[in-house]
């Protein structure tokens, strides 16, 4: 596994209808929905990990603490950037941000846990 801080990863999005509160049903407005916001956040940590994880192996997201600062209206393009910051055995934790235009509008972490796919399959996937 070839795991390690400083690890890069980046998401970008023009905003659409599609993508704000009103269709995702978080809030009334048409900007940029927070749950839209944390999937581009978790998108970029998946990006960061692209090619580096060994065959068989994946990660899933455990934990996302963000904090959505400012709107970002439809037709406005979003940046979204991650580094892995700290590793706790299986445990990854990545700083992320987000920025259109006019600067920051998002800011947190986001922690994900690698895991052997065929063992996490075999978890959920039961037959009873």
């Amino acid at each position: 596994m070839n795991v390690a801080v400083g690890l890069k990863g980046e998401a970008k999005l023009i905003v659409s209808a599609d993508d704000t509160a009103v269709a995702l049903g978080s809030g009334d407005v048409d900007v940029l929905g927070t749950p839209r916001l944390v999937a581009l956040f978790e998108q970029a940590t998946v990006d960061a990990l692209t090619g580096v994880l060994e065959e068989g192996q994946s990660s899933v997201g455990m934990r996302v603490q963000i904090d959505h600062l400012q709107p970002t209206p439809v037709g406005a393009e979003v940046t979204v950037e991650a580094q892995l910051e700290k590793i706790e055995g299986r445990r990854i934790t990545f700083t992320v941000t987000a920025s259109d235009a006019g600067g920051l509008i998002a800011a947190g972490k986001v922690t994900r846990v690698m895991i052997d796919v065929e063992k996490f399959m075999s978890k959920c996937c039961r037959a009873d």
